[in-house]
């Protein structure tokens, strides 16, 4: 039995870049900065970062490509591609990468523990999450923000895609500022 699976949760390292195959598809690319806090064994507090190279297709490429910017949180679940070229001259490349089933917007209020947003895709290991099952993004119980304003007015559906119209009043100041 054999299992690739990531889950990750950093920072844009860079804004998406979005370009299209000659089939037309939409492939973005971006880096993602993950911290990892830890004590030594002589009890110093260090941290490391890794970056991630992330590929997302599609749909899910054109809404990462309009909605995220570098130093943005999001979370990203998806599969370990190792990527591999010649190079120019003539020596053998690679790279290991992730590519994105689904993403998840977060909070960009600087608190990392903060992993409320709005998700991109469907997973069932997403199920009990701000994420979504099979049909799609579900919306976190109860009021959204600290002056327990409504929820985001409209989510992208499972296949992404800009969000549904607002029939709802916006949140209240100094809520989120993505626009859903």
């Amino acid at each position: 039995m054999n299992l690739n699976k990531v889950f990750l949760i950093g920072r844009l390292t860079r804004d998406p870049e979005l370009r299209y195959t000659q089939t037309g598809t939409a492939v973005a690319e971006f880096g993602l900065a993950i911290n990892r806090k830890f004590t030594t064994a002589d009890g110093q507090s260090r941290e490391e970062t890794c970056f991630v190279d992330v590929v997302l297709w599609a749909k899910r490429a054109e809404v990462a490509s309009q909605y995220l910017t570098k130093g943005q949180p999001v979370f990203v679940e998806g599969r370990l591609e190792l990527d591999q070229w010649q190079g120019p001259d003539g020596s053998k490349r690679s790279r290991l990468r992730v590519v994105a089933d689904n993403f998840q917007f977060l909070s960009g209020r600087g608190r990392e523990d903060d992993a409320e947003g709005a998700a991109v895709g469907g997973s069932p290991a997403m199920a009990g999450s701000a994420g979504g099952g099979p049909r799609g993004p579900r919306r976190p119980p109860g009021p959204r923000g600290p002056g327990g304003g409504p929820p985001p007015a409209g989510r992208p559906s499972e296949g992404g895609g800009p969000p549904a119209p607002a029939d709802e009043e916006p949140p209240p100041e100094g809520g989120d500022d993505v626009p859903f």
